[in-house]
């Protein structure tokens, strides 16, 4: 399957919770073996702590996006705090990154309105590994199969964050080549999201389900985001 140009259609593989300094380095191992790009959502204090991590991600043609400073629910806090939690972390990133994605996926008119002041696209995902289970890489696999048409936006973890029911990343590590494996059988190609040929801006959600362990959206219909709007 190509784009019509001569390129072959793209997925986006995108990762939260990082950076890691276990976990991290083997997904960059791993998408290394697998000649992948991806996108890596930070947690800023995490970032600030192993800014060797966040070098390497870049280094390596990774993009590097910004997740928050608190890993909290956006319907929890007020327009203040989810501004304040995002000026905080950004400068920690060194540049400033398109892409936000928020906590579990949940936006407020508040986040919208953060997002639209610091020009950030929220981004959200189509196709949920659910890792932070500790399901075998198999059992991931088949989760996503059926949902990986071009434009999908794939969600991992490469750190352990709350809600989280497994106390390692190694799962994700040996998923990244089947997944690839995969992508490639089908004619797609594993991508950053800048290499979308969607425009990515601040989208209207979809319906979404909701992660059991966290009340939190697992995917949705639609590409490039997903999430819980509150009125």
């Amino acid at each position: 399957m190509s784009t019509g140009y001569g390129s072959p259609a793209r997925v986006a593989l995108t990762f939260d919770d990082g950076p890691d300094p276990i976990w991290t380095p083997l997904e960059l191992d791993a998408l290394a073996a697998a000649n992948a790009t991806a996108t890596f959502f930070v947690i800023a204090p995490r970032a600030a702590r192993y800014p060797s991590v966040i070098a390497r991600v870049r280094e390596d043609g990774h993009d590097v996006a910004f997740h928050c400073s608190d890993h909290a629910r956006h319907d929890t806090m007020t327009t203040g705090e989810i501004e304040a939690d995002l000026t905080s972390g950004l400068p920690v990133l060194g540049e400033t990154p398109p892409y936000w994605r928020t906590p579990w996926g949940f936006v407020t008119p508040a986040t919208s309105s953060v997002a639209r002041r610091h020009h950030l696209a929220l981004v959200g995902w189509t196709a949920d590994t659910q890792d932070w289970r500790g399901d075998e890489p198999e059992e991931m696999l088949a989760r996503v199969r059926g949902n990986i048409p071009p434009g999908a936006i794939i969600i991992m973890h490469d750190g352990i964050g709350p809600g989280a029911t497994r106390d390692g990343c190694a799962n994700t590590v040996a998923l990244v080549a089947p997944l690839v494996a995969l992508l490639r059988s089908r004619g797609l190609e594993p991508a950053r999201l800048r290499e979308l040929p969607i425009p990515c801006r601040n989208p209207t959600p979809s319906s979404v389900r909701r992660n059991p362990a966290t009340g939190g959206p697992t995917m949705c219909e639609r590409s490039l985001f997903t999430g819980r709007t509150l009125a």
